[in-house]
């Protein structure tokens, strides 16, 4: 090929041609190198990977060209706006896979791309290193190499060129073949030269995005309150200030969220009763998600929980307690909203005249009615005026928000919104309460929500549960999507929690706060709150139509339990993320047996639940001794992580019984013996 051509640099693009339509100097205008499977990346670029400010990520791709020459490359990155690149040297890790690890440290948005090209010096080490040691005639090879050489001289500029100068000045004077040879082969040779390298036919990947957001993003624990409820008496109104008395306690057992439904005024028009009744009393508090009343909409504090200076007081008090207050983003109104007057075209309203009201067939919301994103008068005011209420609450300081039912709003919508909130406050996040079919609950991930609610709450098996937390930890989940284990919800009392008792509250919390970074509760479940509609996931009497006082304190609670495993997660760096699950083999199919374990296998935890509440179930299982280099029979050190007792184990296959009336999983960092 000419040398011209040999040179330069490509891009790689798609080409679509017919066959046949490949013209001559198309052709020479192709890169001679493939750059494939770049990860992570989504859908080949269009959305962003997801990625936490400070940590690493493994950028890797498939790099080949023809022959058997050697090639080099690097990843070049740089956050979003800035002129230069980082640049960090890909490693060839097999299998024409290259890799190398970057560690974006600002959150925003992250441009990545692989270069590579040719190392022809590699190249010419590789031959002089075979054809000396089998003793062929290498005359012409040390001529080559020191015209090699010469050229990464005479490319170099002040320092680099001196020092390359001095090697072609000191191969020159060596007599030894042997000499002349080391010279050529030291690394410090080829490190100078790489740093002149000419990088022929030098070819560069499309670029990729990474979403860096706060470590907060990945790993956190939700609780889940109803501020009306903080009150010692039924028939008086909670508020905002009575959840402050509320913080230390709730800071007490680990948590970092606080999260609020709705705060806003509640319609009367359509309100609904105890347990969803189309009757209520005259002192029903209504539903929170009836969103609107004289009082003001989406931007305003429900009267009787407060002002807006006694919010602002909370989020300070809050913070304080290292703890962050989200807020509940639903996009739907009570007949009752001011908009309803004010831009009446922002609704769907039936031919009679009448508004449409929401379904979810069979369930009827009598008291809410949603807006119409495409209606004619709603594009683009019904989108501005809702980004605004975002921004009103981010300014009062509220940088995460819980999205109710994100899926059944436009997709465009949201990847506008979010992109436009987090351009000027890129702390902000958003949960996605999205419990839809798969593919939306991942495309939501990739326009731009932090973290989504998850399948977790209905996989009750070991093979449901194994199944889930592995395809969690594949492409494209693991590049688009953060689950967040909630354990209930106000909407979702899970039938595993109606008749399982004491054990099988800890047996979930075991189970979210050990397979994700992200794991929520809905007050109440601390006490063990059960008490369901006959037949249904629902709660009987429940919260979201009256207030509920509750004793935290009463018997059978699992508060100390809670704190434990949250205090666990903070101590133990694998157990911050979701990623790393790893199934291990125990003999029993009501018993799920897992690890997780950082990458230099310092922090490694081994953790194994009873999947049945009932009854004690005992299990031959293997301690995964290959996973830290050890052969079958080595010894290894184990520490209960909730006792804090310590003991050896020897071999490979161990023992366990585990009875759910005492605790129902056990949690062991595992180490090699000293």
């Amino acid at each position: 090929m000419p040398s011209a051509y040999s040179q330069a640099d490509f891009l790689q693009e798609p080409v679509r041609l017919n066959h046949g339509e490949l013209s001559l100097e198309r052709a020479l205008q192709l890169p001679r190198l493939a750059i494939e499977e770049v990860e992570p990346q989504v859908e080949q670029g269009r959305f962003a990977a997801k990625a936490i400010a400070g940590d690493r990520v493994t950028v890797s791709a498939l790099i080949f060209a023809d022959g058997h020459d050697k090639l080099a490359g690097e990843v070049l990155w740089r956050d979003m706006g800035a002129s230069d690149w980082h640049r960090e040297p890909l490693v060839d890790v097999g299998l024409e896979r290259w890799q190398a690890e970057i560690t974006p440290q600002r959150v925003g948005e992250v441009e990545f791309l692989i270069e590579a090209w040719w190392d022809i010096y590699a190249s010419y080490c590789y031959e002089l290193s075979k054809k000396f040691g089998a003793g062929v005639n290498i005359n012409l090879e040390l001529q080559e190499g020191q015209a090699l050489l010469r050229e990464a001289a005479d490319r170099a500029e002040g320092d680099l060129a001196i020092s390359l100068q001095a090697l072609c000045d000191e191969l020159l004077e060596l007599q030894s073949l042997d000499e002349r040879v080391a010279l050529l082969l030291a690394p410090e040779t080829a490190a100078l030269v790489r740093r002149a390298e000419g990088h022929p036919h030098r070819t560069r990947s499309a670029t990729y995005l990474l979403d860096v957001e706060r470590p907060l993003a990945r790993f956190a624990s939700w609780y889940e309150l109803f501020p009306r409820s903080e009150t010692d008496d039924p028939e008086r109104h909670g508020t905002l200030r009575d959840v402050i008395k509320r913080l230390p306690a709730i800071q007490a057992m680990g948590f970092d969220v606080l999260y609020f439904p709705p705060i806003h005024p509640i319609g009367t028009t359509h309100r609904k009763g105890r347990n969803n009744s189309l009757s209520p009393g005259p002192d029903d508090p209504g539903s929170p998600y009836a969103i609107g009343s004289p009082d003001g909409g989406h931007e305003a504090i429900h009267p009787q929980l407060g002002t807006r200076e006694d919010f602002v007081a909370l989020v300070e008090a809050a913070r304080e307690h290292d703890l962050e207050i989200a807020l509940d983003f639903a996009i739907q109104c009570s007949p009752d909203h001011p908009w309803l007057e004010q831009h009446p075209g922002w609704f769907s309203w039936r031919p009679d005249g009448t508004i449409r009201h929401a379904e979810n067939p069979p369930k009827k919301y009598e008291d809410i009615v949603n807006v119409d994103f495409y209606a004619r008068d709603a594009v683009p005011d019904l989108w501005l005026a809702l980004r605004d209420v975002v921004r009103g609450w981010v300014e009062l300081g509220v940088y995460q928000f819980r999205v109710d039912n994100p899926h059944t709003k436009p997709l465009p919508f949201w990847e506008w919104l979010i992109a436009d909130i987090r351009k000027t406050h890129p702390q902000v996040m958003f949960l996605a309460e999205a419990f839809t079919r798969p593919a939306m609950m991942a495309r939501l991930g990739k326009v731009g929500f932090t973290q989504s609610y998850t399948y977790f709450t209905w996989r009750n098996t070991k093979a449901e549960l194994e199944s889930y937390l592995t395809q969690l930890n594949e492409a494209p989940w693991r590049d688009c999507y953060r689950p967040n284990f909630f354990v209930n919800t106000p909407d979702i009392n899970p039938y595993f929690l109606h008749h399982s008792g004491r054990a099988g509250f800890l047996i979930r919390a075991a189970l979210a706060t050990m397979g994700s970074g992200l794991w929520g509760m809905y007050s109440g479940f601390e006490i063990c709150e059960s008490l369901p509609v006959p037949g249904k996931e629902e709660y009987l009497d429940s919260e979201k139509y009256e207030i509920r006082v509750r004793d935290y304190q009463a018997p059978g609670n699992i508060v100390a339990e809670i704190a434990q495993l949250n205090r666990i997660r903070r101590q133990n760096p694998a157990l911050q993320t979701h990623l790393g699950f790893q199934a291990y083999t125990c003999w029993n199919d009501n018993i799920l047996y897992f690890g997780k374990r950082t990458a230099d296998r310092e922090n490694f935890i081994l953790v194994a639940v009873s999947l049945d509440p009932h009854n004690a179930q005992e299990a031959h299982f293997e301690l995964p001794l290959w996973e830290l280099g050890l052969d079958d029979h080595a010894t290894t050190h184990g520490e209960d992580l909730m006792t804090g007792h310590t003991w050896h184990w020897h071999g490979k296959t161990q023992w366990m019984r585990i009875e759910p009336w005492h605790q129902p999983f056990g949690i062991w960092r595992i180490r090699v013996a000293s």
